[in-house]
């Protein structure tokens, strides 16, 4: 799938899935749970193995999550915070100050990471507890900015056959996000095994969310160790 605006992240400033991830996670949470914001590794954890809001379900582990982590600190994206009296470090994203976003403009950015393409309808819903959109204009105007900026942080795809709405994806994994973009909204399967492939990808995504949510338990079992 093609973009409509041109230009594109640096290949070399790409996030990549678990990244990407983790990052849309401490933006979601510092608007749902500021109380707990900044958060622990082991929050961050959990928050980027929900099973709901989330496309794709991740399975991460908490090696996984502080590498990450470091290496988005590295890249100035993630602040460590580490308190006077405190037992575990805290940890904040950057993304306001790195692409000076506003709120509003942050939401949308934000849903995009954490759930894949979208319409413009499709991200008003999903952001009202992020922030309370009053009309799909506005926000259609927030991903105006979004794709205006330099580099652009997000493109307007092309509409798909049959479809009625344009949809909007984010740059900040370059290509892997548009290639994903055509894997769901492209022709149909190949003739004789559409239907299995279908069921057996509903198989495998029915796993992952059961081991997803084994892990999450197993990870709240331990706090009381």
């Amino acid at each position: 799938m093609t973009s409509e605006n041109a230009g594109a992240f640096d290949p070399a400033a790409h996030l990549d899935p678990v990244e990407l991830r983790v990052l849309a996670v401490l933006a979601e949470k510092e608007a749902l749970t500021p109380d707990n914001y900044p958060m622990s590794l082991n929050a961050v954890v959990n928050g980027c193995n929900q099973l709901s809001s989330r496309d794709p379900v991740m399975q991460l582990t908490d090696d996984e999550v502080q590498d990450t982590l470091q290496r988005l600190m590295e890249r100035k994206l993630v602040n460590c915070i580490t308190q006077a009296g405190a037992r575990v470090a805290k940890y904040e994203h950057r993304m306001r100050i790195k692409w000076s976003l506003e709120q509003d403009k942050l939401a949308v950015l934000t849903v995009l990471m954490l759930r894949g393409p979208q319409t413009a309808g499709e991200v008003r819903t999903r952001t009202g507890r992020l922030h309370e959109f009053k009309s799909v204009a506005e926000v259609e105007g927030a991903l105006q900015f979004l794709i205006d900026k330099y580099p652009p942080l997000v493109a307007k795809l092309e509409r798909a056959p049959g479809t009625k709405e344009h949809r909007y994806g984010q740059l900040l994994a370059g290509e892997i996000e548009l290639a994903h973009e055509d894997a769901r909204t492209g022709s149909t399967a190949p003739a004789g095994g559409g239907r299995v492939a279908q069921l057996e990808q509903e198989v495998a995504t029915l796993r992952a969310e059961v081991e997803a949510l084994k892990a999450q338990f197993e990870s709240f079992r331990k706090q009381f160790e």
